[in-house]
């Protein structure tokens, strides 16, 4: 995961904050809400981690291939991770 805890709740605050002064949301309990969003963003980022190490092994069996055609493990990574990522339904 690329955020830390605190990054992450700090994202969620500001989004409720936001939302809430634009008069887009209104909440009872505005610490459930960032909680949600915490919980959402969490998951999103574990998927996303989930994916990269999918590619990581994909890439890993593939590295002879890549050598021999001259193409950068990072060209590859974002390619393959944008198939993956379309076959799955995730969006990134």
């Amino acid at each position: 995961m690329r955020l830390t805890e605190n990054e992450i709740e700090f994202i969620a605050r500001k989004i409720v904050k936001t939302l809430v002064s634009a008069g887009k949301l209104e909440v009872d309990d505005a610490n459930r809400v960032i909680g949600g969003i915490i919980q959402v963003i969490v998951e999103e980022l574990r998927v996303e981690d989930q994916l990269n190490e999918e590619v990581r092994q994909t890439l890993l069996e593939h590295t002879q291939q890549m050598e021999r055609s001259d193409i950068t493990y990072s060209f590859m990574f974002n390619k393959v991770k944008r198939e993956l990522a379309k076959k799955k339904g995730i969006v990134l």
